[in-house]
């Protein structure tokens, strides 16, 4: 393939499968499709090249601009680590990172659980801070303006899906807020860091007076049990709605629900959560999904069901609770579904999925939480309890969610 040498990059690459690399010589701007391209071919492995560029480029632990805590192998520790953030272009905007949460996104991205990890991984993808910086061409942000930024950083911005303002479904790949392939070749690297520098598009506006160390968790948790809740029509008073697990995602869709005005039902393994989801977060019903009898009394009785747990469970049973018609949202991550057909068949019921949502989206979360007093529940603590918050996550052991103070502790 012809390219301009000017832009070409000296590597050493694995050219079979021994593994045995050997001088190589590829253009940088061109990597970005070329992989993507032969990912969607089945030709190549995720960032299989993408590694060995950014190994090659990769700063010390001593130098750079922005200070950050990474993951450097398959352990998931994490360590103070240092590296250098872009310049600001014109449509860019560069915020000092004040809070980030904790997701189980970053479980799994440190680790290598969840597709490739490129290490070192700076995770993070629940930010909020302010402006210190903005483009030329950036006339929707000014310096000190609350901002947040979520689980995707860059997408073509022409395609039919980031025209309908569905980023996430980007045509040409979206790229993530960490451990993604940007436009340029270079790895990103998330929230457990100093400051980002996104592009005006995938950054947004806080709320006036909303507490940033609860804004964080909307950046992810929220917007991904809002989105399918507008799509899915939820957002009808009067409704009823089931929820499945209450973890960080689970109670922020009990209290969109109740904002909604719907009937809300959590549905739960441990009876430990009942008081908090009846009295804390303001539930109408509490089932323990494990006690057949509660579940039969609730047979088509549902209009709605948000399944926000990843751990395998039986489907069945709460396809039996949905009305005609009723629906069932996965955003969980279950290892396999296992369901009768005729469950969908004979009661016209639909299950479907849901990742996070469109840039737009977004935004009219944040205002809606605002507006509404949406808090999350959050556990706030400094970045170098992170490796501790993430063993605890693992464990369920968290109420809602964690946000890492990094203003206060990242020095």
């Amino acid at each position: 393939m012809a390219s301009d040498k000017s832009e070409n990059c000296l590597g050493w690459a694995a050219r079979d499968e021994s593994g045995v690399p050997s001088p190589y010589e590829f253009n940088r701007r061109q990597l970005r499709s070329l992989l993507r391209q032969g990912a969607n071919e089945g030709l190549v492995e995720f960032n299989s090249v993408a590694l060995l560029a950014e190994n090659l480029e990769m700063t010390s632990d001593n130098s750079g601009n922005c200070l950050a805590w990474a993951a450097r192998d398959k352990s998931g520790f994490l360590s103070p680590y240092t590296f250098n953030r872009r310049a600001v272009g014109k449509d860019d905007v560069s915020l000092k990172i004040t809070h980030c949460g904790i997701c189980y996104a970053d479980v799994a991205y440190t680790s290598g659980t969840f597709g490739k990890a490129i290490y070192p991984v700076v995770p993070g993808h629940e930010i909020v801070g302010t402006v210190q910086e903005v483009g030329s061409e950036v006339q929707s942000f000014k310096v000190g303006d609350h901002v947040g930024v979520g689980a995707y950083v860059n997408s073509c911005r022409d395609c039919e899906y980031c025209n309908d303002d569905l980023e996430i479904h980007c045509s040409n790949g979206v790229v993530f807020t960490f451990n993604g392939l940007d436009e340029d070749g270079t790895v990103t690297k998330g929230g457990y860091s100093s400051f980002i520098v996104v592009h005006k598009r995938y950054c947004y506006k806080i709320p006036e007076d909303y507490p940033l160390s609860l804004a964080a968790p909307l950046l992810c948790a929220g917007i991904t049990v809002y989105a399918p809740m507008i799509r899915h029509k939820m957002n009808q008073p009067g409704k009823s709605l089931g929820v499945i697990g209450l973890g960080g995602l689970g109670h922020l869709a009990v209290k969109f629900g109740k904002a909604f005005g719907l009937n809300v039902t959590v549905f739960s393994t441990s009876m430990s959560k009942k008081e908090e989801a009846l009295n804390l977060l303001g539930a109408d019903n509490f089932v323990v999904s494990s006690d057949k009898e509660q579940m039969k009394a609730l047979d088509k009785s549902l209009d709605f069901i948000i399944d926000t747990a990843s751990g395998d469970h039986p489907f069945d049973p709460y396809m039996s609770i949905l009305k005609t018609a009723g629906i069932l949202v996965l955003v969980g991550a279950p290892s396999e579904i296992k369901l009768a057909p005729l469950n969908l068949i004979f009661g016209m019921r639909t299950l479907t999925g849901s990742a996070t949502g469109g840039t737009k989206q977004t935004q009219e979360m944040l205002d809606f939480c605002g507006a509404h007093k949406i808090y999350p529940e959050v556990e706030v603590i400094p970045i170098q309890y992170a490796n501790e918050a993430l063993e605890r996550l693992i464990k369920k052991d968290v109420k809602y969610r964690f946000v890492i103070d990094i203003e206060n502790s990242l020095n």
